[in-house]
């Protein structure tokens, strides 16, 4: 990466998303949808890999290069900088379950590019971030909602 790039870059983060085993349903529709945000500017992928994950535990994974057919991920496959080390590797699949297929996806968050660039340039500098799993997000308002189906019930509104 050039350093006008570096100075230029945005927040970068990391995907892993598991398919357990029995629910893997690849259709192509995932890589339709990464080369979508590619296209919008919205991220710029910068790493992408396939875990397996065998009944023993054992982990393989595969560089996109390798990974067979690519659909329209080929276009992106070229510009992949292969980020991730063999610790990396190690550490993202031990959360995985046996049995499972995983996509690790490192991306560039290039929409939030000049606001980062700006924020450096001013002398800021990231210090922490996160994020909240949609899952749970869906776990507090079910919760919330049945909790306010029980008060209503109670006050009998």
């Amino acid at each position: 990466m050039a350093e006008h790039e570096l100075d230029d870059l945005g927040p970068v983060d990391y995907l892993v998303i598991e398919f357990p085993a029995g629910h893997q349903t690849f259709t192509g529709e995932i890589a339709e949808e990464i080369v979508r945000l590619v296209d919008a500017g919205t991220i710029r992928l910068i790493d992408a890999i396939v875990l397996t994950k065998d009944a023993n535990g054992e982990v393989d994974a595969v560089e996109l290069s390798d990974a067979g057919d690519l659909g329209p991920l080929v276009q992106l496959e070229a510009d992949l900088a292969e980020l991730l080390a063999a610790d990396d590797v190690v550490n993202l699949a031990y959360a995985m379950e046996p049995g499972s297929v995983a996509g690790v996806l490192v991306y560039e968050n290039v929409w939030a590019g000049p606001f980062a660039a700006a924020a450096r340039r001013a002398g800021g500098q990231l210090i922490a971030n996160g994020r909240i799993p949609i899952q749970a997000i869906i776990a507090s308002i079910e919760a919330d909602e049945a909790d306010a189906a029980e008060a209503a019930e109670k006050t009998g509104v």
